[in-house]
């Protein structure tokens, strides 16, 4: 009789249990779908469920002032980019180095360039990076003794810049030489290796295919021919996707019109939706 007794008692339960395991199940389901979705199409399902993040309106100014990528988006996509800008600054932690004072303008600036690199992934927040240290100027490094601009510690999970150095990226807006861009890039690539969502499998799939497109003879005749790119992206794998991002996102038209197909191979792998790319 005992038994019977508790079993009456939790009998209310069962449409509640059931309720969890067919929500389980539609979750599972959903995964499966939003994975073949992304392998397929060659873009997350989606990029943005909830926006509610927003930026004061000194930070606005600062992105309507000093970022021109800003002003390219639509009503839309200002709302969600603030609300990832927003997201960023409250996620990391910004230290300034040899008595450098840390400002909004910093803060907004170094977060709206991540934010802009990652604004076509679902995963935009960089989970390899925790901290940010700014330099008023060059720093020395001990990883390789010697003077940096920038450097991204996956281990200590630091991204480092020099701030005089990542103003000029961003001021200088076609020299294709952009610090923020290119540091983020290696974040962003070295993520890629040790993750598995979505958006580093699309990511590695892409850049796979611009190393296959690096191998073909007449690709390689046409980058000795133009010096399009730079020496230093020829220092290895990581530099030269580091380097090809910076062109991208400074001369989208040229490296388009130069080399179209590595063109839209970055550009699948950014998923980068925005008028000008």
């Amino acid at each position: 009789m005992a038994i019977q007794f508790v079993s009456s008692n939790y009998e209310w339960l069962a449409p509640y249990a059931l309720s969890i395991v067919l929500i389980g199940l539609l979750f599972f389901f959903f995964r499966i779908y939003e994975n073949w979705y992304a392998d397929n199409k060659d873009r997350p399902l989606y990029t943005n469920l909830f926006v509610f993040r927003k930026l004061t309106h000194s930070q606005i100014k600062i992105l309507e002032l000093h970022f021109s990528f800003y002003g390219k988006l639509t009503v839309k996509q200002k709302k969600q980019f603030q609300h990832r800008v927003s997201t960023f600054i409250s996620e990391k932690n910004f230290v300034g180095r040899e008595g450098l004072h840390v400002t909004e303008k910093m803060k907004t600036l170094i977060a709206a360039v991540g934010v802009m690199l990652s604004f076509g992934r679902k995963n935009y927040t960089y989970s390899l990076i925790d901290n940010i240290l700014i330099f008023p100027n060059e720093f020395y490094s001990n990883n390789n003794e010697a003077f940096h601009k920038g450097e991204f510690n996956p281990k200590e999970k630091t991204l480092v810049f020099s701030w005089k150095d990542f103003e000029d990226g961003y001021s200088i807006e076609d020299d294709n030489i952009n610090l923020g861009i290119h540091e983020f890039m290696h974040a962003m690539h070295i993520e890629a290796k040790v993750s598995n969502d979505i958006d580093a499998s699309r990511f590695l799939k892409q850049f796979n295919e611009i190393l296959k497109r690096l191998s073909n003879e007449e690709l390689k005749k046409l980058l000795d021919e133009t010096r399009f790119f730079r020496d230093y992206a020829f220092t290895n794998q990581y530099e030269f996707m580091a380097v090809l991002a910076e062109y991208f996102m400074e001369s989208p038209a040229e490296l388009k019109s130069t080399f179209p197909k590595v063109y839209n191979l970055v550009r699948t792998s950014l998923n980068m939706r925005v008028a000008g790319y």
